[in-house]
Order: C-alpha cells, then sequence, then structure tokens
C-alpha cells in the first residue's frame, strides 16, 4: 500500500478463491455446536425438520472429516457427544469457480460455497426465488481464525422467518481427513467417507461414543 493525499494509506482488498479457502479448512475438525433464538437465549433443544426423527440436543460435539483435492470436496460430521451418534457424508464440486453441493448432500438443492475474501466460506442457497427456499434456507458463514481454530455461524429461516443462530467453535486435530481418528465412535478402521452413491439417509446407527481423549 502507498500513502494517499491525506496521509492514510490506500484502501485495498486481498481476493481468495473458493479452492484457495477449502484448502485451509482441509484436515479433522472437532466442533462444539451451540444454538441460539434471535434474542440471544441458548436453545436445548432442535427445532423439529420436517423430515421425520427426533430433533436433537444442544451443545454436542462432532468430528468433522474435511478433505479437498482442489476441485471435490467430500465432508463427513460424525457426533461424538452430546447427540444420538450419527454420521452424515456430504459431496461438492467447484463449478466455474463455485462450490456446487450435490443434491444428495444437503437438506435443500441448490446449495453453493462462494468466497468471502481470505479465510471466509459462505454456504448458501444458489437462489433464493424457489419454493424449497422460501420454505427453507440456512445461510452457513464459515471463518479460519489462522491456527488451527474456526468459526461457523449458521442463520435458520423457516417460511421467510428467523428461527435459530447455530454458532459453531470448531479445533484442527488432525491434519489428514483420510483416516479416522482413535475414538471415532464408527472405530477406528474403515472408510472416513460414504461413496458418492451411498446415501447418508440409509446410515446404519452407530455404537455409543467414548469421551475425546
Amino acid at each position: 500500500m502507498t500513502s494517499g493525499p491525506t496521509g492514510h494509506h490506500d484502501l485495498a482488498a486481498i481476493g481468495a478463491s473458493v479452492a484457495d479457502n477449502l484448502a485451509l479448512f482441509r484436515g479433522v475438525w472437532l466442533d462444539l455446536v451451540s444454538a441460539y433464538h434471535p434474542d440471544g437465549t441458548p436453545m436445548d433443544r432442535d427445532l423439529p425438520s420436517g423430515r421425520g426423527g427426533e430433533p436433537g440436543g444442544f451443545p454436542y460435539q462432532q468430528l468433522v472429516y474435511l478433505d479437498f483435492d482442489g476441485r471435490r470436496l467430500t465432508q463427513t460430521n460424525v457426533v461424538v457427544r452430546g447427540r444420538a451418534p450419527a454420521a452424515r457424508t456430504f459431496h461438492a464440486g467447484i463449478v466455474d469457480g463455485i462450490l456446487v453441493f450435490d443434491p444428495a448432500g444437503l437438506e435443500e438443492p441448490g446449495t453453493v460455497g462462494v468466497s468471502g475474501g481470505p479465510g471466509v466460506l459462505v454456504l448458501l442457497p444458489a437462489r433464493v426465488d424457489t419454493p424449497e427456499h422460501r420454505r427453507f434456507a440456512d445461510p452457513d458463514y464459515v471463518r479460519y481464525l489462522g491456527g488451527d481454530q474456526r468459526t461457523r455461524t449458521t442463520t435458520l429461516y423457516r417460511d421467510g422467518e428467523l428461527k435459530r443462530i447455530l454458532t459453531v467453535a470448531g479445533t484442527r486435530i488432525h491434519p489428514d481427513p483420510s483416516v479416522r481418528v482413535p475414538w471415532d465412535p464408527r472405530g477406528p478402521e474403515g472408510p472416513v467417507h460414504d461413496r458418492d452413491d451411498q446415501s447418508h439417509e440409509n446410515a446404519a446407527p452407530l455404537p455409543s461414543p467414548e469421551e475425546p481423549k
């Protein structure tokens, strides 16, 4: 930067591609997930999803295996504490510089990932004028804090009304997302992710988790 006539440095923005940001997040993360009503009151129970099943509690912890090879993203979330054990896999790919999620990867179709500058990823609907996203939308803001720390904030809308704010504090516990950590509730052996053609909706129940060590 150079100094302008007022003595202040010139303003400049530094760009970062979606792929550059995804590379920052590669690894295994331990996330603490909390939720709040819009007035800041903590929530101890999730809202019904409308897809069957009993809503889970808050807060809870999950492992996040996030793998990115420069073109394809594969991410598996595994609940380890605070909720019934469960695993869910998401798949997405870079298309024209934007991350596009496979239709089976998230609850609603048409979700994309865009860059908000260095260390900032935003996951949100590709459009907000479809019937699906008028009914349900959950823009997701992920920020890399440096080192092995990240945050994520999700704002959940149902039928156009703000219902919940989700806040995640994450710590990267291993740089290699291709191998299960020893205390993964699925066991230390086996594939980390579901196959691309395997629906997470049909995943078998997991055994009761052990405490992270």
